[in-house]
């Protein structure tokens, strides 16, 4: 079993509707993204998938949520776009546009250097 494992980062803001904190106030983030997939074939390079096609993939997804505010995109307007349900939020997107080749394992979403929140199936 091969993993690869990438990261990039989005800007965004939020508010958490009903924290009743800091939180709750308009508020942003340049978040972190790290995603793990895995597989057990490569390719006759040797790749399990190209860094180059992974990269795209992920930025296409993360366009949707880059320089946004947050709580105005559709899968956000009946939960709270917290750490958690944008590491959903991100694994449901990737995971349709990934080769059948391979399996997204993790997406972990951090906003800032000691505060995250992973989604894995």
């Amino acid at each position: 079993m091969y993993r690869l494992k990438i990261t990039d980062s989005f800007s965004a803001s939020h508010q958490l509707k009903g924290y009743k904190g800091k939180c709750e106030s308009l508020h942003g983030h340049n978040f972190k993204v790290e995603l793990v997939l895995e597989g057990e074939k490569l390719d006759k390079l040797g790749l399990l998938l190209d860094f180059k096609i992974l990269k795209k993939i992920l930025t296409d997804v993360l366009e949707k949520l880059d320089h946004k505010h947050l709580n105005q995109i559709p899968a956000f307007s009946k939960k709270n776009p917290s750490a958690e349900n944008i590491a959903e939020f991100i694994f449901k997107e990737l995971s349709r546009k990934l080769p059948k080749a391979v399996k997204l394992c993790e997406v972990c979403v951090w906003e800032s250097d000691q505060a995250g929140a992973c989604y894995y199936k």
